[in-house]
């Protein structure tokens, strides 16, 4: 296991190599003139291409890239186009809200989900199955962003019983984490259902009914086990689109997160921020899928790696 997992952090190098790479072209073909737009519309073009050679813009693409990377790999992603501050302060302070509202909104939607799942596998093709999927179906087809208006029609303009913006307190995460977590929710119910009713037809499970054990000792003790591993992996992705496809969400409720960073970086062409938020997206998802994959050994002993 050990040296697995020394083997998949090495790996990281030439993935985020190939990503940082990829990120740089990508901003870089953006439209508009950062340094125009840093300097303001009126400013004449000597006060424009004094700022173009400030922030670095007028040297040639490779040379940019390569003195881009090497302060990446000393810890420092430069500073910010629009604000002047260090990459890093800018991410730190936008960080702490995007990774608690991600847990909110991954934590009610994994139970809620693996519930529905759970119970439309058990009754499959009843009354519960039938109203399970449909919750599952809707959730999946309403728009993020349009949920998030609903809710904020019903609960905030309508009622007034959450606030719509901020995250000082815990009633400023319920909306967010609902409009969320809600497509995770359906994904994880539906992805639960198909897990438990194929193992639920494995001989072992036929077997611990053939000796009598009660359906609910078959479902939790032989079945939940078996059927977790896909879910778990599912779990991770999603997880993984939580923390870095928040964006949708985070400019709906104003949330001060990276998403929200990451649409005024774009906004402005800040190319350190795009460039630092879009490595550390990438960086999350492969931590998170590591993450899963030990996991696997712990949910089934039988699994060992080399």
């Amino acid at each position: 296991m050990t040296s697995y997992f020394i083997k998949r952090l090495l790996g990281l190098l030439p993935t985020l190599l190939i990503v940082a790479v990829l990120v740089f072209l990508f901003v870089h073909m953006l439209p508009g003139d950062p340094a125009r737009l840093a300097a303001g519309p009126d400013a004449d073009p000597q006060t424009v291409a004094l700022v173009r050679q400030d922030l670095g813009l007028d040297r040639p693409l490779p040379e940019q890239f390569v003195s881009f990377f090497t302060r990446m790999l000393q810890g420092d992603f430069g500073k910010s186009m629009r604000t002047r501050r260090p990459v890093s302060t800018e991410i730190a302070e936008r960080f702490m809200p995007t990774l608690l509202l991600t847990l909110a909104s991954m934590g009610w939607a994994v139970v809620l989900g693996m519930s529905i799942g759970v119970v439309s596998a058990v009754f499959r093709n009843e009354w519960p199955d039938r109203i399970g999927m449909t919750i599952a179906v809707s959730g999946i087809s309403f728009p993020a962003f349009a949920l998030g208006m609903l809710l904020m029609q019903i609960f905030s303009v309508k009622l007034g019983w959450l606030p719509t913006v901020g995250a000082d307190s815990w009633r400023h995460y319920v909306l967010p984490s609902l409009t969320l977590g809600a497509a995770v929710a359906a994904v994880m119910a539906r992805f639960t259902r198909a897990s438990f009713v194929e193992v639920m037809q494995e001989d072992f499970v036929r077997t611990a009914r053939a000796k009598g054990l009660k359906e609910r000792t078959v479902i939790a003790k032989h079945c939940l086990r078996n059927a977790l591993i896909p879910v778990v992996t599912m779990m991770g992705l999603q997880f993984g689109f939580l923390l870095g496809g928040s964006i949708v969400v985070e400019v709906v409720f104003n949330w001060p997160g990276l998403g929200r960073l990451l649409v005024d970086a774009v906004t402005t062409r800040d190319y350190p921020v795009i460039q630092t938020l879009v490595l550390l997206f990438s960086l999350e998802f492969i931590l998170i899928n590591l993450i899963v994959d030990v996991l696997y050994g712990f949910i089934n002993p039988t699994i060992r790696y080399n």
